[in-house]
């Protein structure tokens, strides 16, 4: 019998706990690095600062005319092995306590020389001494006559190798906390891995199709209530699913053309849903997965769900619009309704694009309708134009007016469309560039519509390329 030879995979609590110890890690690592470069910089700021008061006393001693060699008979060294060290204004050694044999180089390109010219004072942490063949800590102070007093130490020292060294200390405590942050994560993780691991084994109960109880509870914590609410939610949707199904078969004898035209506007919703609440899922599912985010990441996460949330709730409206035509048209009221009054108000309610949009009706426009279906007529065919059009003006016409019929024409100045998609404008969740509409928010719902809310007034609708560019809406409205 075949065995499968594949390595079994980590368990999700091991997985997490893995990714807690690297994050701990390298903040352990981070904050030692950090540490250590702060000491270590304290301490030669330290050692500078006894450095530089023997510079000052020996400076004050020069300018009494105090020879460097009486001042060190008189004077103990702040540390042992200390090489002291006068330079001139011309950067030549005036003076050196361990050389016998002063050197004749020109010392202003030291590092702590050109320092201590510039600003007073300065220090060099090691440099290697060709003359002593040696590295040095060097301190330099220059007077105010330019001469150069420069102190050093040889890193041979033991005192100085005890002044520079990191405290150890603190290496120990991140290592100790290290640990029980190890410990502790372990024991988070292994609780929350169990949790999971038991929401798991439900989804694939589920899958199977089993039937779920409400009755096993999950722990008393966050997950385990979040686990208990998706378990009674899908216990109540396989009880809703049943009593779906029984209702399905009683109401089986219904108009089978009726049937067929919703399966296909829900197919067509469901696969317009797909974008944007993929869209959300992978936005939260990086917000949870990633809670160290910066607040600009999180926020551009947020306005991206945010931006996707508008774009169901406009598809679930225009939805709702369209049933409430196909299924309840009987009921929906009928009114006196001033036609130029609607078409002013889209206008002056369209937000700015840069798109001229101009009416010429005159005013008297009245027919017998519901204002709301016919508010929504004229403003998708606004927003529709001013989104995909390209053209800069949009004008709103009236081409007659009989007793019994109002002709209006509804012409933009952009690109026109292909001729081959003309016929199928109208047709629900129909786009001329799937791509370019999704990504503007549209629903593909809004010309389907506007052509329903015109058969629902007793009209005619239509639509053509203009000669100068454009599309040409033509609409017939029963007075």
């Amino acid at each position: 019998m075949a065995t499968d030879s594949r390595p079994k995979a980590l368990a999700y609590h091991h997985k997490l706990f893995l990714l807690l110890m690297i994050f701990s890690g390298a903040l352990v690592a981070c904050s030692l690095i950090f540490q250590h470069r702060r000491e270590t910089h304290f301490k030669e700021e330290q050692l500078n600062a006894r450095l530089q008061l023997f510079n000052m006393k020996l400076t004050d001693a020069l300018e009494d005319s105090i020879t460097p060699d009486e001042f060190l008979r008189r004077t103990a060294l702040p540390l042992p092995d200390l090489r002291i060290s006068i330079i001139d204004p011309r950067g030549r050694v005036a003076f050196d306590n361990t050389l016998d044999t002063l050197p004749t180089a020109n010392h202003l390109s030291r590092e702590e020389i050109a320092g201590a010219m510039r600003r007073g004072t300065a220090y060099t942490v090691r440099r290697h001494s060709q003359y002593k063949d040696e590295t040095y800590f060097y301190s330099a102070m220059a007077d105010s006559s330019g001469t150069i007093v420069r102190s050093a130490v040889p890193y041979s020292s033991l005192s100085l190798a005890d002044l520079l060294s990191a405290d150890r200390d603190f290496i120990w405590f991140m290592a100790a906390a290290a640990l029980l942050i190890g410990v502790l994560a372990y024991f988070a993780t292994r609780r929350l891995g169990h949790n999971i691991s038991r929401l798991n084994s439900f989804a694939e109960r589920a899958e199977r199709g089993e039937r779920i109880y409400a009755d096993d509870a999950f722990p008393d914590d966050e997950l385990g209530e979040i686990s208990n609410h998706i378990v009674r939610l899908y216990a109540r949707l396989q009880n809703a699913v049943a009593e779906r199904d029984r209702q399905h078969r009683l109401a089986f004898h219904e108009e089978q053309e009726k049937i067929r035209i919703k399966k296909q506007l829900t197919n067509n919703i469901n696969h317009e849903l797909k974008t944007p609440v993929a869209a959300m899922q992978a936005c939260l599912e990086t917000l949870m997965s990633h809670p160290n985010l910066t607040e600009e990441r999180r926020a551009d996460f947020v306005r991206m769900c945010h931006a996707n949330c508008e774009r169901l709730s406009s598809l679930l409206n225009d939805v709702a619009t369209i049933t409430r035509m196909d299924d309840g048209s009987r009921l929906i009221a009928r009114a006196p309704m001033d036609i130029t009054t609607i078409v002013r108000t889209a206008i002056a309610d369209t937000p700015e694009s840069g798109m001229t949009l101009l009416s010429t009706l005159p005013d008297g426009l009245t027919v017998c309708g519901n204002a709301d279906l016919m508010t929504s007529v004229f403003r998708n065919l606004i927003d529709n134009a001013v989104a995909y059009s390209g053209g800069s003006r949009l004008e709103i016409s009236l081409v007659s007016d009989s007793p019994d019929m109002l002709t209006l024409r509804v012409a933009d100045n952009g690109t026109g469309v292909e001729a081959h998609h003309l016929p199928h404008l109208f047709e629900r969740f129909y786009r001329v560039d799937k791509g370019r509409s999704r990504k503007l928010g549209g629903t593909g719902l809004g010309l389907s519509i506007v052509r329903n809310a015109v058969v629902f007034h007793g009209g005619t609708i239509s639509v053509a390329n203009r000669d100068g560019g454009g599309l040409e809406f033509l609409m017939t409205i029963k007075k």
